[in-house]
């Protein structure tokens, strides 16, 4: 028995019933394209409140592949976009936009602009270009740290019975002769390393303070006796 050949591709024939219009298929193009973004619009009521709930947190900012997120100049998605600037910060101060359900994040920066973002880009950017907590906050913590002792050191140094050319000079970090050990230590704060010397007068204990810069101090029995610079390659 002969056997049936199989129709080539170009032989096959599609019923026209069953055929899908070229229209039909620009359609399900644009919505599987934008459908997302316009169902986005239809929040209920409760997605409206948990949107809602970020109003007066605080967002820091973050560089992301080069990049910043863009906010808007107006509540619209048509409205001129910004960047804004680089390590700044924002509080939303409002959900706009929920009685006709089209909600975007009002914000302020520190640095005193105003913008907006649509909830979608906000979430998008969260986390990468967005954060919750501020990825500078151990650098304030010691700066503030910093300028607290600084503080502290200052006050100390102008509470001591000392002449004003003394303590001008020990706010600028240069102990005057005759200063205790401990009293430097309040000046100049603790030192790199300190090298004990074998002095050949009997009974004179010698030290040298080592501190950044090449700076060295050097005492006789707890006393300042003089300062050296020792050049640091």
């Amino acid at each position: 028995m002969a056997l049936k050949e199989n129709p080539r591709p170009s032989q096959i024939r599609v019923n026209p019933r069953f055929a899908v219009p070229d229209f039909v298929l620009v359609l399900l193009f644009f919505f599987s394209m934008f459908g997302g973004a316009l169902a986005s619009h239809h929040y209920t009521d409760k997605q409206l409140d948990a949107l809602a709930a970020r109003v007066g947190k605080t967002y820091w900012l973050s560089v992301s592949d080069g990049r910043l997120p863009a906010f808007l100049s107006s509540p619209a998605a048509t409205a001129a976009t910004f960047r804004p600037a680089e390590n700044d910060s924002f509080v939303i101060t409002e959900l706009t936009g929920r009685k006709n359900k089209n909600p975007y994040y009002a914000v302020k920066f520190e640095s005193g602009k105003a913008g907006y973002i649509s909830p979608e880009r906000f979430h998008e950017a969260l986390n990468l270009t967005i954060l919750s907590s501020d990825p500078r906050a151990g650098e304030k913590e010691k700066a503030e740290k910093l300028e607290s002792e600084e503080k502290a050191r200052v006050e100390w140094i102008n509470s001591q019975p000392w002449s004003s050319a003394v303590k001008e000079a020990a706010i600028r970090k240069q102990p005057a002769p005759g200063l205790k050990t401990t009293e430097v230590k309040r000046i100049m704060g603790a030192p790199l390393r300190v090298t004990k010397i074998r002095s050949p007068v009997k009974g004179l204990a010698e030290e040298h303070w080592f501190y950044t810069g090449g700076t060295v101090l050097i005492f006789h029995n707890g006393l300042l006796t003089k300062s050296e610079h020792v050049e640091t390659k």
